[in-house]
């Protein structure tokens, strides 16, 4: 038996903590055709949900993601949001209803990507984000499409390193196969022991790459062991001319330099910027040597494909540091913030009988 009622956080508009509220009686949502409702065993904390609650995606912001403190009003990634919303774009979780014309099964063990593509004719990259424009797993339950989710029962991944894997693997994916990265390629890689930095790591040399992780010292040890050959400190400037690739997470003011250090030809791949928005540029360092950049958020379906295939191989291993009950959600985005700790954290719900 599916309950009337479930528990789970409501963003209640922009702003800080307290724009977060625990509840016990959010309705649970019924599947209609092409559905499947969700029981949801584990979500992780992603950027993307903290830039969302405090509206940094407004193009009023132009600060660093720590350094926001003014309203905002449109502050999704598709500008205003609904609220109250449910957010949570990362979802490991048990299918307990099906609509009409769903294939998947009672039962199984799903999970899906954040950025949902919802491409037309007019606009070939469109897509909306689970926890954003449409409701997440920040709660017991969580309604999808059919379509946007994956069988994962075969993996051997516990419940919570799956729920670490859809954003911050799909990012990483996506960028890198975006930016064409293949074996033998060197590829730089920003903000290395974050979650997509770190997963960014591990997909480039399992393609066979060979990759420098800009991160602290304390962290280096935790980025070698994802699969980065070389260490660059945060705060040096890389070598000019080196590398292939750069996948950057951070952006902000080291901008120029990440260009410089591409080869001829190289390619610059971000879909991140918490260090800034706003990056100072020279143009002449970009079209004279033929440098590609790439902005990389729409995910075409065959990059979570993919995902899905290591997963249930169990070829990928995302670093979960810490795990919370849902409603100690403020205190995980906190340390979230502080980034002292490397990869992912996973928000837990209550998992009561159904």
């Amino acid at each position: 038996m599916i309950p009337e009622l479930m528990k789970g956080v409501y963003l209640t508009g922009h702003g800080g903590p307290e724009v977060l509220e625990w509840r016990e009686d959010i309705p649970v949502p019924r599947p209609v055709s092409g559905q499947v409702l969700v029981r949801v065993l584990a979500a992780g904390v992603n950027n993307t949900d903290i830039n969302t609650r405090i509206g940094w995606y407004s193009s009023d912001v132009t600060g660093a993601t720590d350094d926001v403190d003014q309203e905002v009003e449109a502050g999704g990634h598709a500008g205003a949001l609904q609220f109250p919303r449910i957010q949570g774009g990362d979802l490991c979780g048990i299918v307990v209803a099906i609509g009409e014309g769903v294939d998947l099964q009672i039962g199984a063990r799903v999970t899906g990507p954040i950025n949902l593509p919802r491409p037309t004719s007019e606009n070939p990259t469109a897509y909306i984000a689970l926890g954003s424009e449409v409701d997440g797993a920040f709660a017991q339950y969580c309604l999808v499409e059919a379509a946007d989710i994956y069988d994962v029962s075969a993996s051997p991944l516990s419940d919570i390193e799956i729920a670490a894997i859809p954003c911050a693997f799909g990012t990483a994916e996506n960028l890198l196969t975006r930016a064409g990265v293949r074996d033998g390629q060197s590829v730089l890689i920003t903000g290395a022991s974050g979650g997509v930095g770190l997963a960014a790591v591990q997909l480039a040399a399992l393609r066979g790459a060979r990759v420098t992780g800009q991160t602290s010292a304390a962290k280096a040890d935790v980025v070698r062991n994802a699969g980065a050959a070389d260490i660059l400190e945060r705060g040096q400037t890389p070598a000019l001319s080196t590398y292939d690739v750069v996948i950057d997470v951070v952006g902000g003011p080291v901008f120029p330099d990440l260009i410089r250090s591409l080869k001829q030809g190289g390619h610059y791949a971000v879909s991140g910027a918490i260090a800034g928005p706003i990056v100072e540029a020279d143009l002449r360092e970009i079209y004279l040597p033929d440098i590609t950049i790439h902005g990389c958020t729409y995910q075409p379906p065959e990059v979570f494909e993919r995902l899905v295939m290591l997963m249930n191989a169990g070829r990928i291993r995302p670093l979960v540091s810490q795990t919370y009950d849902l409603r100690m959600i403020g205190q995980a985005q906190e340390d979230f913030m502080a980034k002292t700790l490397p990869g992912k954290l996973v928000l837990i719900p209550p998992q009561e009988a159904t």
